[in-house]
């Protein structure tokens, strides 16, 4: 697995051909192929970035992590 930091995560933004990863609890995932993160955004969150704050507000919350490849680790 590849170590992700704040500069290198920010490139997978989901744009211009871009894969779209996001990081959460100091993993990170590819949402690229989720069909709800289209162009690397997701109901107003932003793929490369770390949502570890964010996802704690969504509805369906960490537990749809079970279910995006975990690709790496993520270091702030």
């Amino acid at each position: 697995m590849k170590t992700f930091t704040k500069e290198t995560l920010a490139k997978f933004d989901g744009k211009d051909g871009h894969a779209a990863y996001i990081a959460v609890d100091g993993k990170v995932y590819d949402v690229s192929a989720n069909s709800h993160w289209n162009n690397g955004q997701h109901h107003g969150f932003e793929a490369g970035k770390d949502l570890t704050k964010e996802i704690l507000t969504s509805p369906h919350g960490k537990a749809v992590l079970t279910r995006i490849p975990e690709i790496g680790t993520y270091e702030a």
